[in-house]
């Protein structure tokens, strides 16, 4: 027996969607909101915008942008090696702690590719060229082959861009605006170099505030750091203890942080693509199922929008420009009721009014499984 508390799926469900601000948006500034966050994926320039607006009160795409564009936020490598949008203060305090998990990577896809080259040298010229002015990835992939004519430039590139740390330069990677983004170092762009600080203490309560409770295969999965069980002890004294119901492993949480109850209501939201609350945990059953995520997530690592019922993802959408309409198409997993239905509109037709205001034509179509009874 065990004094240990038990949080069921529907329980997690519910302190996860407090902690990610969908329970209700929030009247908070962008850097407020990503500060709190600890940041959102930005595998690709959209998502974060949308990841905001679904969050937030008062949200205009510009709000970001004109963020990035003061070096007030910046788009970068971090958690899990893939790209994030976070505070200039995130990415100078986190990026050096997850520095393993680049090194890693770069081991685990180019070591054969760069075996018997200095890294070192290698990192230090492309710090070199990116200082001189900011390069997208062809312009500095020209200049590793001519330094290197023996080697593959397109894996020493790769390799670069894991081990070196670096941001995007908007406006390129901004709303609207993808293809190739050129690439400038840390100190170019702040002015001062990463400090050396480590300890992955600090981000790991960080995490638990904006996820937990959680496992210590939660932080690992979220932050791509592996070995994290020590340091999670060594901050137990200071942490609430749960246990999951079904699983029965240890979770973790700030003490005062909010729980609500299981019956808490949970608003229909629109989330986009690589959203934080679809690939923030090793087990992701408190907001999806094994079966809709075979559904969301590709082989290849791409994770769809999708619609949010009660708390958990009950569908996908799209957003699909047309000459003569943009719409929200929405696929439902399942059928919708008439109010669920009705509250899906109303969200499609929100997030339109934000992603598309000069279209000619604005409509929501519902897909795939017939709704309503």
């Amino acid at each position: 027996m065990t004094d240990t508390p038990e949080l069921d799926d529907r329980a997690l469900n519910r302190a996860t969607l407090e902690r990610q601000l969908l329970l209700r948006r929030h009247d908070l500034t962008v850097p407020e909101a990503l500060t709190h966050l600890v940041g959102l994926q930005a595998q690709v320039p959209n998502p974060p915008y949308l990841g905001l607006w679904t969050r937030l009160t008062r949200f205009a795409l510009d709000d970001l942008t004109e963020l990035l564009e003061r070096r007030e936020a910046v788009r970068g490598g971090m958690m899990r090696g893939t790209l994030h949008v976070v505070t200039a203060e995130d990415f100078l305090a986190l990026r050096p702690v997850l520095q393993p998990v680049f090194e890693r990577a770069q081991r685990g896809f180019f070591r054969r590719a760069t075996e018997g080259l200095d890294l070192a040298e290698l990192t230090a010229f492309a710090a070199e060229k990116l200082d001189e002015k900011p390069r997208n990835g062809t312009e500095l992939k020209a200049l590793l082959a001519e330094r290197w004519p023996d080697r593959d430039a397109r894996q020493l590139l790769y390799s670069v861009q894991y081990l070196l740390p670096a941001v995007y330069v908007p406006p390129g990677g901004t709303w609207g605006r993808g293809g190739s983004v050129p690439l400038t170092t840390v100190e170019s762009w702040f002015g001062r170099p990463l400090p050396a600080e480590k300890d992955p203490s600090r981000m790991i309560l960080r995490y638990l505030a904006a996820f937990g409770p959680a496992s210590v295969k939660d932080v690992q999965a979220w932050s791509g750091l592996t070995r994290l069980a020590a340091h999670i002890r060594e901050l137990r004294p200071q942490l609430r203890v749960f246990r999951a119901a079904g699983s029965g492993a240890e979770l973790f949480d700030l003490p005062d942080a909010p729980r609500p109850g299981p019956d808490t209501p949970a608003p229909v939201r629109l989330l986009p693509e690589y959203d934080n609350l679809l690939v923030a945990y090793a087990d992701r059953n408190r907001v999806i199922s094994d079966e809709h995520r075979r559904i969301t997530n590709t082989k290849n690592g791409m994770v769809a929008a999708t619609v949010l019922v009660d708390g958990r993802v009950a569908g996908r959408w799209r957003l699909d420009t047309g000459r003569e309409a943009t719409a929200v198409e929405v696929e439902p997993f399942r059928r919708l009721d008439d109010s669920v239905l009705a509250a899906v509109h109303d969200e499609a037709t929100a997030l339109l009014a934000l992603a598309a205001p000069d279209a000619p034509r604005h409509e929501v179509r519902v897909t795939g499984v017939a709704a309503g009874a």
